[in-house]
């Protein structure tokens, strides 16, 4: 899917409008989308009707979060267009979708020629496995994550609990890929998410075991109980990225030799003390599983088991996050 469309228009270069056309695009490139949103606002009620600047208010309330608003404009874009522009259907689907407006979803999609099932209502299918960025206004954790809709998927790993999210939520994706992330032996691309849909049952644990062995870790990764969905070993799976590696852009020159994956632990010398991930419907399931681990075998022991989750961090102005970064914008 592609997110820009053609924005050329027919204005002069003595158009009075063009100082309020070039505030409206510093502001959106700006990331100031509140101010976006008012200048392109001034726009269309002093402009001829246009579809671009339908379209440019509908991308501005898309990052602003505002469903309502960003379906209005992608709509009313449409209405003004000659021809069928995939960017406004795409940004009116992702709307609808946010909004649960199933029917309004199931005919954007089907404008894009996306095959869906039949019916009416939430779209249940699987799309394949994608990564998602969760809140990439902020850390821009990446996790697995099935998608059963165009732009819906639900997480498939443990989320750090500062990351407000859950295993096992519905989250909302952006339609476009930003990077892509190794699975396997292939790659799969990562999508922005904008907002949780559902969050799960399945609250967040953090448990400090020692484990004298990879096998005896592995024996407490495959082990299965009611009220258990998933358990990770953050000490082996966590990994901190820079962010033009969270993009999959290469680094150039003397940094294209540095390393920049940190926090992973490498099992060639085990480290007996590990941290976990645990994403349980309650504490009393997690206890339960830690210590049948622990009667299993020898030299097994629990440190502690947490909760700590925290609320989602919520975008700031003044911050362009949904775009990839460039050689000239990425921190290295």
């Amino acid at each position: 899917m592609t997110e820009n469309m053609d924005l050329t228009d027919t204005r002069t270069d003595s158009d009075p409008l063009d100082a309020l056309y070039d505030r409206a695009y510093a502001a959106f490139n700006g990331g100031e989308l509140q101010l976006a949103s008012t200048l392109f606002a001034e726009l269309i009620e002093a402009s001829p009707p246009g579809n671009h600047l339908h379209y440019m208010r509908g991308l501005t309330h898309k990052y602003l979060l505002d469903w309502r608003t960003s379906l209005e404009h992608n709509l009313q874009a449409q209405q003004l267009e000659d021809e069928f522009n995939e960017a406004s259907a795409w940004n009116a689907g992702i709307a609808a979708t946010a909004l649960g407006n199933w029917s309004e979803a199931r005919r954007q999609w089907a404008r894009c020629g996306i095959n869906i099932p039949e019916g009416e209502g939430p779209i249940e299918r699987d799309f394949g496995l994608i990564s998602v960025r969760l809140n990439p206004w902020g850390k821009g954790e990446t996790v697995f994550a099935r998608r059963i809709d165009v732009v819906r998927a639900r997480l498939l790993n443990v989320p750090l609990p500062e990351s407000g999210h859950r295993l096992f939520d519905i989250v909302l994706h952006d339609g476009a890929p930003t990077g892509e992330r190794r699975s396997g032996k292939g790659t799969v691309p990562v999508f922005n998410a904008l907002q949780t849909l559902q969050a799960s049952d399945h609250r967040t644990y953090t448990a400090f075991v020692r484990s004298p062995s990879a096998e005896a870790m592995s024996e407490l990764l495959d082990m299965e109980l009611p009220g258990v969905g998933y358990v990770e070993d953050w000490t082996a799976s966590v990994v901190t990225l820079c962010l033009r590696c969270s993009y999959g852009v290469p680094h150039v020159g003397a940094a294209a030799n540095t390393a920049h994956e940190v926090g992973a632990a490498s099992n060639d010398d085990w480290r007996i003390e590990r941290n976990l991930g645990i994403g349980a419907q309650g504490k009393a399931a997690v206890e339960r599983l830690l210590a049948n681990w622990v009667a299993a075998g020898p030299d097994r022991y629990i440190d502690g088991i947490e909760t700590r989750e925290q609320p989602n961090p919520v975008p700031e102005d003044g911050h362009v996050w949904w775009e990839a970064p460039t050689d000239s914008r990425a921190d290295g």
